[in-house]
């Protein structure tokens, strides 16, 4: 694919990473974002790059594709449309990238990915941590900046339930959290999703653990996305939990982003991240998704209106396909003050 587009060439450092010239920096503050129907500018990515995953966790979604499998996939990516995907959507103000799976550490090629990748403001990957140990410092040289690892809980045997996981993979898993802060891949994002009855009195657990890295670790407790009603009785009382740690925190900090809080508690960062039923969530979003199969998903929780990019040829037909995305991109959960809001963006009618 081609890659003559000078102002989308970032510079390499010595380290591998890459930095924005001057050219890139007035490019990027020229640019026409792409925006949807409702207004909302997509500024962010978030990549699947494969299907294929070393665990079998209990709540798997596998980022709104149907199903999930540990089996190798039939169709991934190639990197280099990966990469023209984000060249693309990177020239029309996409500044974040986000890499997921499946478990993205499967692809032997993601530190090839990654050095392709133009200038972002941030690229990062969630993971469950099993590889990341032994991958740390080459994902950082390759243009990586942080990373989200998938941990669950402290108690092996109750880890191991979760997420299907053999013995012993915990401390993979925590070897990769180490490897991650002293390769520089901060901060470090932990993801605990809240199951009911199974981890939930783990929170004070896990922010023992992370105070020891100092500001380099920070907890994201995440709300179960109840889209399997067999997962039901695993959802927490989210309301009681916000007042909790309300309380408890010496400071309380707001995200611009979907207004979501962070509390400072006893030395450490949590984030409660509530996506369910949440009119605000999709309100404010600002993410267009791509499967491991090449297709564009302009809403996790939809299925019925991606745009399959897998044969594009050409930049100028990957501009297209996105611009599609884009187009068909609405908020799931509407509601009240926040339906009105959005209408008057669309209508352009005033209050």
């Amino acid at each position: 694919m081609s890659e003559d587009r000078p102002e989308l060439n970032a510079q390499k450092t010595s380290s591998g990473a890459t930095k924005k010239t001057g050219a890139e920096k007035d490019t990027f503050e020229n640019i026409l974002p792409l925006a949807d129907p409702y207004g909302r500018k997509v500024t962010g990515l978030r990549i699947s790059i494969t299907e294929r995953c070393n665990l079998a966790c209990m709540y798997c979604h596998n980022e709104g594709s149907e199903g999930c499998t540990r089996g190798p996939s039939e169709k991934e990516m190639p990197a280099e449309l990966i990469c023209e995907i984000v060249r693309t959507a990177a020239k029309f103000g996409v500044r974040k990238v986000k890499f997921s799976g499946g478990e993205p550490l499967l692809r032997k090629d993601f530190e090839e990915i990654l050095a392709c990748l133009p200038s972002l403001k941030e690229v990062s990957v969630t993971t469950n941590g099993v590889l990341l140990s032994k991958r740390a410092k080459s994902l950082k040289a390759a243009g990586l900046d942080r990373v989200n690892v998938s941990l669950d809980s402290l108690i092996p045997e109750r880890y191991e339930a979760i997420t299907g996981a053999p013995p012993g993979t915990l401390e993979k898993v925590k070897e990769g959290i180490d490897s991650a802060v002293e390769a520089g891949l901060t901060p470090v994002k932990l993801n605990m999703v809240l199951l009911k009855g199974v981890n939930d009195t783990e929170i004070d657990a896990m922010m023992d653990f992370i105070r020891p890295y100092e500001g380099q670790v920070i907890l994201q407790l995440i709300e179960l996305m109840d889209i399997d009603p067999e997962l039901s009785p695993y959802m927490i009382d989210s309301e009681s939990l916000k007042k909790s740690l309300a309380e408890r925190a010496s400071e309380v900090r707001v995200r611009h982003l979907h207004h979501r809080k962070k509390y400072m508690i006893d030395g450490v960062e949590v984030e409660f991240v509530q996506p369910m039923d949440n009119s605000e969530f999709c309100a404010n979003c600002s993410r267009l998704r791509v499967t491991a199969d090449g297709k564009l998903k302009p809403c996790l929780l939809v299925n019925d209106n991606l745009v399959d990019a897998i044969e594009a040829e050409n930049p100028e037909e990957i501009e297209k396909l996105l611009r599609l995305a884009v187009s068909r991109r609405k908020p799931y959960y509407i509601a009240g003050a926040e339906k009105k809001k959005i209408e008057l963006k669309v209508t352009g009618k005033k209050n």
